[in-house]
């Protein structure tokens, strides 16, 4: 018989594998496996972020840590205006309303209601201003964590110079102290590693 926690999973899970964007194919094998949905390939790099930062993490925050962006493709940033408030007004709709999902997947899966809130507010990272909550922080430490080993190479491609380094500086200031040993550890490429050490160097 399942758990909750295995049953909750799945259907996250599920969620995840509808995700339209696919990674980019492996070198070519006898036998080519399956491109993974992005959204699956995110989660997986947040739990094992989570294994490293908090090996002795909360269900709650386990779960929560495997719920960050679901169906988030479903609202794409080109729903909002271009500009800084039309970002953020993104990003908080974002958050709602994957807390939601996230909520009703823990229902789901059979958890109770008072489970299913707590990690709806994970989700939606209540507590982290003043460090009022040390389980949010952990979250935004993995978050952080798979941008810069998994999106800092496309945000180089994508953005000015200036641009990404201000971003890496504001990234780093989200960051505990734990967060930032194992950022430090990390094995980033050349230029990543380089745009690195020129932000902390001017932080």
């Amino acid at each position: 018989m399942t758990t909750p926690y295995e049953r909750t999973l799945s259907i996250i899970d599920a969620a995840h594998a509808q995700d339209p964007k696919r990674l980019p194919p492996r070198p070519c094998t006898d036998i080519q496996p399956p491109r993974t949905p992005y959204e699956l390939h995110y989660a997986n790099k947040m739990t094992r972020y989570l294994s490293l930062r908090s090996p002795s993490a909360s269900e709650t925050l386990r779960i929560a840590v495997r719920a960050q962006h679901l169906r988030r493709w479903e609202v794409p940033r080109t729903d909002f205006p271009a500009t800084k408030p039309g970002y953020h007004a993104w990003r908080t709709h974002l958050a709602r309303r994957q807390a939601d999902l996230a909520q009703q997947m823990c229902l789901q899966g059979g958890y109770d209601s008072v489970f299913a809130e707590r990690v709806a507010g994970l989700v939606r990272k209540e507590g982290l201003r003043g460090g009022e909550d040390e389980e949010v922080q952990v979250l935004e430490d993995v978050a952080c964590l798979v941008f810069l080993e998994d999106q800092l190479e496309e945000f180089l491609e994508g953005y000015e110079e200036e641009k990404v380094l201000d971003i890496l500086r504001r990234t780093w200031a989200k960051m505990s102290v734990r967060g930032r040993e194992l950022a430090l550890e990390m094995r980033l490429g050349e230029r990543s590693r380089e745009f690195v050490q020129r932000a902390l160097a001017d932080a």
